[in-house]
């Protein structure tokens, strides 16, 4: 749900958060690093912002296919938008980019969806496996970050960020749908191979591409993959979450307007509760202490 208007209040433990003024969201403000910040969207100009990179990134940069609507607005929308949390980073030191936002993620909790309609990752696979995996599910999407940003920080900040967003809701399982550039599966017949073999998701939580949509990703022999190629052939993003200890679904999706091929990847958030519920921990009882 995205925050229209927040306040700012201090807890007993020295915390500062983001507050929803009909108080029915509480979120610690998400973290710094130099020049760059965290937080979620709190207003439409926020969430215009994001949408204002996403155009730059994907219809720019990366040749997606814009609506009439998007092209004349310049912005990449959709219904989605109204929904979702927007985690964005803002370079304080960039006013010439609509709101110093470089780099963006959507994010849609289990409870959002179900009262609101679905996720938009089900509009390319079936995820009854995963709306039936219990404790809060979370997607993640619309994820791109400024070319000029794309560096460690930023991206350890977003994942900061993530992790925090995680935390707080305590959610177990995220997922959602990750691009490989282009539309021809077998020009990716070497990473699309690998992530069946090496990474399918165990059955009782293994979406499937939609039967109309549905692209085998066994294009290769398993014997005659290189697991150092079929890496270094994966964009940054799935290696993340494969370092995460991601998985994939059964099939790609090819989605001609983005000009990608779409896997469905999930990751049980454990790792990352693990590490940062130790570094969340320690930041309240400094702040208890000070």
């Amino acid at each position: 749900m995205v925050m229209d208007r927040t306040a700012q209040t201090v807890d007993t433990a020295g915390w500062m958060h983001t507050t929803a003024l009909n108080g029915d969201e509480r979120m610690p403000l998400l973290p710094e690093a130099g020049n760059l910040v965290a937080r979620l969207a709190e207003s439409e100009a926020d969430i215009d912002a994001a949408q204002a990179l996403r155009y730059r990134v994907f219809y720019e940069e990366m040749s997606a296919i814009p609506s009439a609507e998007c092209a004349r607005r310049r912005r990449d929308s959709d219904a989605f938008d109204a929904l979702c949390d927007h985690l964005l980073v803002i370079a304080r030191d960039r006013p010439d980019l609509p709101g110093g936002v470089v780099g963006t993620y959507r994010l849609l909790r289990r409870g959002v969806a179900r009262r609101h309609g679905s996720f938009y990752t089900a509009g390319e696979y079936d995820i009854a496996p995963i709306l039936a995996h219990p404790g809060e599910v979370m997607e993640l999407g619309r994820s791109c970050v400024h070319a000029a940003y794309r560096t460690r920080p930023t991206m350890q900040l977003l994942w900061r960020a993530i992790a925090a967003y995680v935390f707080h809701y305590d959610i177990t399982l995220m997922f959602g749908c990750a691009c490989l550039p282009g539309n021809e599966p077998e020009r990716l017949a070497l990473p699309l191979s690998y992530l069946y073999y090496r990474h399918l998701a165990p059955a009782d939580l293994r979406p499937r591409a939609l039967p109309h949509r549905y692209v085998d990703m066994r294009l290769m022999p398993s014997g005659a993959i290189d697991a150092r190629d079929a890496l270094a052939a994966l964009p940054p993003l799935i290696k993340g979450y494969l370092r995460l200890g991601g998985f994939v679904g059964d099939g790609a999706v090819i989605d001609p307007q983005f000009n990608t091929t779409d896997v469905c990847v999930m990751v049980k958030t454990d790792l990352i509760t693990d590490k940062y519920f130790r570094h969340y921990e320690r930041t309240a009882r400094k702040g208890a202490a000070g």
